[in-house]
């Protein structure tokens, strides 16, 4: 009984940390005039099932938590937090699409791996903005690969496409 509280206790601490972690990342890309606010998206069994078999990767959780960042009464970009699986622990990430659906933002909020971080770097990163659902996502033509990290690569890659896939199926849908 101690053992379950304890372990729930836990997750919604490490669950916290990752939300504020976020909200930092959000707050310092959007100082000025903006109005950030979190949610919670229910995935539809089908668009959620159209998205995993586009991509070749499954949803974590049948939800994502997603940010909606307003200027005034404009809607200026959407973040959404997500996880993949690399060699054998979830890497969590955040991805601000812009409202046209093109990447802005990439960060590493959270990687378990011991080898491979080298994904959670800016530069590394930085490839994938302006990147929207019609774009390649073709490790070493359009994503470089990096020496020691192929797995985590591949995951990190095919989020970003999962991300930007989903997002036309339920833009209408989002606060």
């Amino acid at each position: 009984m101690k053992v379950s509280i304890l372990i729930i206790l836990t997750s919604f601490l490490v669950a916290g940390d990752i939300k504020i972690t976020c909200e930092e990342h959000l707050f310092n890309l959007y100082p000025k005039n903006r109005d950030i606010r979190m949610h919670i998206f229910q995935l539809d069994k089908q668009i959620k099932n159209k998205v995993e078999n586009i991509v070749k990767q499954r949803f974590y959780k049948d939800k994502l938590y997603y940010w909606t960042i307003t200027e005034g009464d404009s809607t200026k970009a959407y973040a959404f937090l997500d996880n993949v699986i690399g060699k054998s622990m979830p890497i969590t990430f955040m991805v601000i699409l812009n409202i046209d659906g093109e990447i802005e933002n990439v960060n590493v909020i959270k990687y378990r791996e011991a080898y491979g971080s080298e994904v959670g770097s800016k530069s590394w990163l930085q490839q994938f903005i302006n990147f929207n659902n019609n774009s390649d996502y073709n490790i070493g033509k359009d994503i470089d690969g990096i020496s020691g990290a192929t797995i985590s690569v591949k995951s990190i890659s095919k989020g970003m496409k999962k991300i930007t896939t989903l997002y036309p199926l339920i833009q209408s849908q989002l606060k």
